[in-house]
């Protein structure tokens, strides 16, 4: 006979242990709102401190709204690992899929037309090394 414990998603409890000890809903979008206020406060600090490399500024901002999508996607949109999310991940790796080709085509396309919409120079000594 099969163990139904072992078709859980990490973190998920039965609905018998569930009524014991469980947290409330309320509790899980409180902490989820405070790591969320947490890294956006954190971010601000992070645009506006001379204490950080200027080059690792973007790169901080880019680590921290990464954790902060995380934050959202688990505590307010529960995505978990589990069989019930299935669908779930799937469209949200379509979606993210649409976006880095709607983004990465879109400056694919400017960068084409930067390069062959530049206006001449009107620099006499350039002019004479393209004739």
């Amino acid at each position: 006979m099969t163990d139904i414990r072992y078709d859980r998603a990490p973190g998920d409890i039965p609905s018998e242990e569930m009524q014991a000890w469980a947290p409330s809903r309320a509790l899980i979008y409180t902490i989820g709102l405070l790591l969320a206020l947490i890294l956006t406060a954190t971010s601000f600090w992070v645009a506006n401190t001379s204490l950080l490399w200027p080059g690792g500024v973007g790169l901080g901002l880019a680590v921290l709204a990464i954790a902060q999508m995380g934050i959202h996607l688990v505590f307010f949109l529960h995505i978990t690992s589990g069989p019930d999310s299935t669908n779930n991940i799937l469209a949200l790796a379509f979606g993210l899929l649409i976006v880095f080709v709607a983004v990465a085509g879109t400056i694919w396309i400017v960068t084409d037309l930067n390069d062959n919409m530049l206006m001449p120079s009107s620099d006499p000594m350039n002019m004479r090394m393209q004739r």
